[in-house]
């Protein structure tokens, strides 16, 4: 799930979903992703690979990540930044300079350019990063990914010039104000035109290869749409006239597709990546086609045509097996594996451990878990009492005979770091279930019994309706009247609206290291339950603002100390992931990051 600012990462639901930031682990060496048979055996790197792909083949492949419609060009807006909406604008995206293999891991994008550190990995010097785009990158219309692209790109950030006043940017952009404000205050320094350019840090960032061209939108349509040229709305950012750059915004926020099935005109809507729109291709509530755009300047892709069907979830399996689908990602739970089996030589299936981890958090706006009502005390009684290891063992291990309850939030149990980050920050208080202890904390949270919790989700979720069922069954007898709330609505509703007492989701990550402090950290976003923590907020700024592993590690420790003592929420487990396909789709790799299937779409070729 994607929603609001400063996000570069997902929420993880089943049902809907919203893309947040989410947290990972400053390590890069995460799970080891399953290869797909259809390549031969297994891959020897979790880069994408030299498939030796000289042409594109005739050819149709057919996926679907959900029911949702397509909304638009522009998938970067606030309201239209989705994993649904990404399964189509990512590939009309040129890419930037990195990318994440299938295990996080950041590798470099050599067919788009270069990135340089020109100075400031040690020492105090000031990070900058020299970005090179490579001759010949171009949007599908010929004009060059440029300068003024990557200049564009920072302004639709909303520099403090251009929105003083965080809570109303000018662009409607999902990372809202954070990185031009704080992180990049002067913007890309190059000329119209340049193929080179340098970017100055106002601290050591420790995210930056992920930031520069992740955004990248074409700024001569643009430009064009308000009736000047590239170079004079270049100078129109160098300047800091608002009152062009207001205009821009105003076509920037509304470039999308608005009328479901009408494609925008390919004038204002030009490729700069593998696939571009089909003329014709979109057919409202159905599906949306994507053909080989005869322009890229990379590798080709394998097929010409992949179409995204919307389609609900729970049909996607039948849909594999009856044919009208290629790949799915369906949820992994022991009915599915076993459906999935049933298919026998039909498909082939991938299993693996993600990014992506489920937990409980609680609303310290209002409820009886804020330290208005009942406080860390209540908070302790519902941790007791929630039986983790029961909801591992009944849920989870049989998809993964691996797993464990998960113990911190910025380290995944399959990474180094794990064990040395929760010996430092946990003490196992809430690893068994002991209700007379819970029963004992609500008794002193002064709370009186039976205490209302609602557990809010997005539903339907049959395995988080299971969840929620084990918590009541443990949590009722502590005292607790655990209600199941979930709904369609709660990411759009509940959640925003604190209409809760327990919210229930994932998030989902790739290689992240500071993106945390938008969840954690005191008034920040996509801190929805309103936690605040002066020693967390401290922790993070000192590791956002640093390059060294080892001073990500100490904050980590600190951080998630801090969570556990003063419980924020409660982690429940890492997901186990899958990917299903039919046997004629060849190069099809499982990933453990946000990205899913389909990173690597261009790849998937159908066999001969």
């Amino acid at each position: 799930m994607r929603t609001t600012r400063r996000s570069t990462t997902v929420v993880a639901l089943a049902a809907t979903a919203l893309v947040l930031a989410a947290c990972t682990s400053p390590e890069a060496d995460g799970p080891a992703a399953s290869p797909s048979e259809s390549q031969g055996g297994e891959a020897s790197t979790t880069a994408k690979e030299d498939l030796g792909i000289t042409e594109t083949a005739e050819g149709e492949i057919f996926y679907s990540i959900g029911q949702d419609e397509w909304t638009g060009y522009n998938a970067f807006t606030a309201d239209t930044y989705s994993t649904y909406n990404s399964a189509v604008s990512d590939r009309l995206n040129p890419g930037g300079f990195f990318y994440f293999g299938t295990d996080g891991t950041i590798y470099p994008n050599e067919e788009f350019g270069t990135a340089e550190v020109v100075s400031g990995l040690e020492g105090d010097d000031p990070l900058v990063i020299e970005y090179t785009v490579n001759d010949g990158v171009e949007w599908s219309d010929g004009n060059p990914i440029d300068y003024a692209d990557f200049l564009f790109e920072w302004v639709s950030q909303n520099p403090a010039w251009l929105s003083p006043d965080p809570e109303n940017p000018v662009f409607n952009h999902v990372s809202g104000t954070d990185y031009t404000q704080t992180n990049v205050p002067t913007g890309p320094q190059g000329e119209s035109g340049d193929l080179s350019f340098t970017v100055e840090y106002a601290e050591k960032y420790p995210d930056w290869k992920l930031i520069t061209g992740a955004y990248l939108l074409p700024a001569h349509v643009v430009a064009e749409q308000i009736g000047i040229t590239e170079e004079e709305l270049v100078e129109a950012i160098k300047n800091e006239d608002v009152a062009t750059i207001t205009r821009a915004a105003e076509f920037w926020n509304n470039w999308l597709s608005p009328t479901p099935g009408e494609l925008p005109d390919p004038a204002i809507a030009p490729s700069g990546g593998p696939y571009q729109l089909m003329e014709g291709g979109w057919t409202a509530g159905q599906s949306i086609t994507l053909e080989a755009n005869p322009n890229y300047w990379g590798t080709p892709p394998a097929t010409d045509r992949i179409t995204i069907r919307f389609l609900a979830a729970d049909a996607h399996l039948q849909a594999l097996a009856n044919g009208d689908l290629n790949v799915i990602e369906p949820q992994a739970t022991v009915d599915t594996i076993s459906q999935l089996e049933g298919l026998g030589d039909q498909v082939e299936v991938q299993t693996g451990q993600s990014l992506t981890w489920e937990h409980l958090d609680y609303n310290f706006n209002n409820g009886v878990f804020s330290d208005a009502e009942g406080g860390l005390a209540a908070r302790e009684a519902f941790a007791l009492c929630v039986p983790r290891q029961q909801i591992v063992d009944t849920l989870i291990k049989p998809v993964n005979e691996t797993a464990t309850v998960m113990n911190a939030r910025e380290v995944f149990p399959f990474q180094d770091d794990y064990d040395e980050v929760v010996e430092a920050s946990y003490d196992g208080r809430y690893d068994e279930v002991d209700i007379d202890a819970a029963k004992a904390k609500l008794e002193e949270a002064g709370v009186t019994a039976p205490v209302t919790v609602r557990i809010g989700y997005s539903a339907p979720n049959p395995r988080r309706t299971e969840e929620v069922a084990l918590i009541k069954a443990s949590c009722d007898q502590a005292g607790f009247d655990i209600q199941d709330v979930g709904s369609a609505d709660f990411f759009s509703n509940a959640l925003p609206n604190g209409d809760y007492e327990v919210a229930l989701y994932a998030w989902a990550g790739s290689g992240q290291i500071a993106s945390g402090q938008n969840i954690y950290s005191t008034n920040y976003p996509q801190n929805y339950g309103g936690y605040s923590n002066p020693a967390v907020d401290e922790a993070w700024s000192t590791l956002a603002a640093s390059l060294d592993p080892e001073v990500h590690l100490e904050q980590t420790k600190i951080i998630e100390k801090e969570l556990w003592d003063t419980l924020y929420g409660i982690p429940l487990f890492a997901h186990p992931g899958v990917v299903a396909h039919t046997t004629d789709v060849q190069n099809v790799r499982f990933t453990a990051t946000q990205n899913g299937a389909l990173w690597n779409a261009e790849q998937w070729q159908l066999a001969e």
